[in-house]
């Protein structure tokens, strides 16, 4: 490899770790297999908690 080309190359090299530092991340960042699960049992028993509360209300609001 002669020296121009050594030259470009690194050049080359540097501009693109700038450009990549640059770069916005629009990835989501990694959440693991356990944490998901963890995630989605605090909601169903979230949404649970809200459906059971839910009828009663209705229930009130529908004998008054």
């Amino acid at each position: 490899m002669n020296r121009r080309k050594k030259g470009i190359q690194i050049v080359k090299a540097r501009i693109k770790k700038a450009n990549a530092k640059l770069a916005t991340n629009n990835k989501p960042k990694y959440i693991s297999k356990a944490e998901r699960e963890t995630i989605a049992l605090a909601e169903a028993a979230e949404a649970e908690a809200k459906a059971k509360a839910a009828p009663i209300d209705k229930a009130t609001d529908a004998t008054d």
